[in-house]
């Protein structure tokens, strides 16, 4: 079916300094620290965007430390933009991020005890029903408020029955939103319904071919129905979208020494170490190097066609 060309709705700077009441400066200073693109029009997806900043900076976390945060969890969770794709909250110094049901520290990798899970989720003002033959602007706004919502909801057990209906709402009116495509497969995997959750991550890999967490997710649950090798190219190509994505280094190396590719192991095992270095999982994956560089009679070439034993400490 041919896609719908709907005109895109842009929000002029001055505009925007109107609508979220924020000072020049205040947005020069968010361009400057890379949270937000220079631009003279911004999108509605960037006007979310920047309420979101600016509630955060309403509690005096810095740009900085906002910037890191949103490294982080770009790196743990594959994510292209947190600040769309979960929810934002202020924790201490640093911003946690509510995502498949947790309320995750992304810099220290914890997950916290959330005890603001019935907050009332952070948009823009709540519309009334729209259908798709809505302008694209109308529905991303519905869509974007809907989304908060069923993150929320999702907190609690009871309701993840409403957050799908919510969901499906949102692909009823952005048939190609991969986020919710990435939650709703999310919800089936931990239910176990792997064929389902297959369905929707692999949606959201079409929907969006440069979404890396799509990609990461779609390769858990190809391992969970035992197709590895299918499983291997879903990180592959998580990682040719995100190079630094840690975890799809870890879940690849997992999947190559399954196969008995231990060298092949031992590269992502490396890369695993070098971009956690700390973290719960870190110890296993210097371990898993240090048992294939003893095990493993390997070697370096030099320039001149010498070979050298492999002296490299993980």
């Amino acid at each position: 079916m041919p896609l719908e060309l709907i005109p895109v709705t842009r929000y002029s700077r001055q505009n925007v300094l109107r609508i979220l009441r924020l000072n020049p400066s205040q947005l020069s200073a968010w361009e400057r620290a890379g949270l937000i693109a220079a631009t003279a029009e911004y999108s509605f997806d960037q006007l979310v965007q920047l309420r979101k900043l600016r509630d955060l900076r309403s509690t005096r976390l810095t740009a900085r430390n906002i910037r890191q945060s949103i490294d982080a969890m770009q790196r743990v969770a594959g994510m292209d933009n947190p600040m769309l794709e979960a929810a934002a909250v202020s924790h201490g110094a640093t911003v946690a991020f509510r995502h498949s049901g947790a309320l995750v520290d992304p810099v220290r990798q914890q997950l916290l005890i959330d005890f603001d899970s019935q907050a009332a989720p952070c948009t823009l003002s709540v519309l009334g029903e729209i259908g798709p033959e809505a302008s694209l602007g109308a529905r991303q706004a519905q869509a974007q408020e809907i989304f908060q919502r069923a993150v929320s909801l999702e907190e609690k057990q009871d309701a993840i029955p409403e957050a799908i209906a919510l969901y499906e709402q949102i692909l009823q009116i952005l048939p190609t939103h991969a986020p919710s495509c990435i939650n709703l497969g999310t919800i089936y995997y931990n239910r176990r319904q792997f064929r389902q959750a297959e369905q929707y991550y692999r949606r959201a890999t079409e929907a969006d071919p440069e979404y890396a967490l799509a990609f990461f997710d779609l390769g858990n649950v190809l391992d969970e129905l035992h197709r590895l090798d299918d499983s291997i190219s879903a990180y592959q190509s998580a990682l040719k979208l995100l190079p630094q994505y840690a975890d799809a280094h870890y879940n690849l190396a997992l999947a190559y020494e399954r196969k008995g590719e231990k060298r092949r192991a031992l590269r992502h095992w490396l890369s695993y170490v070098r971009l956690d270095t700390v973290g719960p999982w870190a110890g296993h994956a210097k371990a898993q190097a240090r048992k294939i560089m003893a095990g493993e009679k390997l070697c370096i070439v030099s320039r001149h066609g010498r070979t050298m034993p492999q002296a490299a400490a993980v």
